[in-house]
């Protein structure tokens, strides 16, 4: 592994919730990621799964100050972003970029694809306009499409191909870092091949470094070199991709792996069932948090929450009955 270029330390993001409206009263707050602590290391891919509603999206939200965190530090290339003034961050994002879900929404459908693409030189006011007009045109050419699609609007092209121009756009600053907030769970499966083959072919030539977000393990083992996973707002789990795919050591990770479709489905296959619905992140349950769907919970599970473990190799895991 290369150097670490991005460290996040007891991470905590809490939406309030408010009752009223001409007497407003605060009743609760919503745990959105309560106490996440990862490290990204240079040049490889980090995978964060989970169900939805886990917090794995507004942790990549969070990294590139969409949201202002509620607590800890998220250290990047060596400077804390939680403190930094709205310029120095503005300044900050040339390095880091993100990639959205959804195709159809990230892109101005009142823009062509030129502009589009252009838009981050434009607001860093990097080069001239007949630079700009070059630059995207090899951004273009890079993600697979052409100078021909640079006059058009994002209604004219499939979903695959939005993606590619959003992909183009978040390349046009030379990332250190980009963040990918489920980047192809909208796409045909023949689709998102393509879009994962293209970042892996990215990330070798420009020496890129993904946070991969997903809910899709299968996706996940394809492109991942570490994958972290979520529960309810906290990493129950962390591990190469080998060792979390071949040694689940969490009930939860074992019961993700055990929701993934096999080839032949003659083939039997040992599940662990999920009972239960996922707690309201309102008022989620003490002790761990998984406790109340996991059926090997004790007393203690109810009571203490577990702390991440090493048990070798780098594979952390929160469990209290492992």
């Amino acid at each position: 592994m290369g150097p670490v270029i991005l460290e996040i330390e007891n991470l905590k993001k809490y939406f309030p919730v408010n009752k009223g409206i001409i007497f407003s009263k605060n009743v609760g707050m919503v745990k959105a990621v309560d106490g996440v602590s990862l490290s990204v290391f240079k040049g490889e891919t980090f995978g964060l799964v989970g169900e939805s509603g886990c917090g794995k999206s507004t942790t990549g939200r969070l990294i590139l100050q969409l949201l202002k965190p509620t607590g800890g530090s998220i250290i990047f290339d060596g400077q804390d972003l939680t403190k930094l003034s709205r310029e120095e961050m503005r300044q900050k994002r040339m390095e880091i970029q993100m990639i959205f879900q959804d195709p159809f929404a990230s892109l101005n459908p009142r823009r062509t694809v030129r502009e589009i693409v252009a838009e981050p030189l434009v607001i860093h006011n990097i080069g001239t306009s007949q630079e700009r007009y070059k630059k995207v045109t090899e951004l273009l050419e890079i993600v697979g499409l052409t100078s021909a699609h640079a006059e058009r609007y994002p209604h004219e092209f499939s979903g695959g191909q939005r993606q590619r121009i959003g992909i183009a756009r978040a390349l046009a600053l030379q990332p250190k870092l980009i963040v990918c907030d489920e980047p192809v769970s909208a796409l045909d499966v023949s689709i998102q091949a393509q879009i994962i083959n293209l970042l892996e072919e990215l990330q070798q030539e420009f020496s890129l470094t993904f946070l991969f977000i997903s809910h899709d393990l299968s996706v996940v083992k394809h492109i991942c070199d570490r994958v972290a996973v979520m529960y309810l707002g906290r990493i129950v789990e962390l591990a190469k991709y080998a060792d979390l795919f071949d040694n689940p050591i969490h009930p939860y990770t074992k019961a993700l792996l055990g929701s993934i479709p096999i080839r032949n489905p003659r083939l039997k296959k040992e599940r662990e069932v999920l009972e239960g619905d996922v707690p309201s992140p309102l008022n989620p349950p003490s002790g761990c948090h998984f406790h109340t769907r996991c059926k090997y919970a004790q007393g203690i599970c109810k009571t203490d929450s577990p702390v991440l473990k090493d048990y070798g190799n780098g594979h952390l895991a929160a469990c209290h009955l492992y």
